[in-house]
């Protein structure tokens, strides 16, 4: 798990936008600070070789740090999340015009 050193692993104060509605949601993923600046990876359930990914970055909120990785704009269905070409984990489901809010402590079990 090594930062992706093309992305900047500065602190990221401004607002996430998200487009949600009919069939179409997000994903919050929580992090620890130890993935800051890694990269999460994410298929659709069953289309492992189709994967997208997102970065992990710190966003302070309440004037504290929290760490995470958004994916926006998912097909409302069921995906896997890879870290290091391993999956964290399988059969997460996102349901459209909602976001679905996980932790890595989740993604492990």
């Amino acid at each position: 798990m090594t930062p992706n050193h093309h992305h900047s692993t500065v602190a990221r104060p401004e607002h996430v936008m998200l487009d949600l509605g009919p069939g179409v949601g997000a994903l919050v993923l929580h992090t620890g600070a130890d993935l800051h600046g890694v990269e999460i990876e994410i298929s659709p359930a069953g289309s492992d070789a189709e994967r997208s990914h997102k970065q992990v970055h710190e966003r302070p909120v309440a004037g504290r740090p929290l760490y995470g990785a958004v994916f926006d704009r998912l097909p409302a269905g069921e995906y896997t999340l890879w870290l290091d070409d391993r999956p964290l984990r399988r059969k997460v489901a996102v349901a459209g015009a909602a976001v679905t809010d996980i932790s890595i402590k989740e993604a492990q079990q």
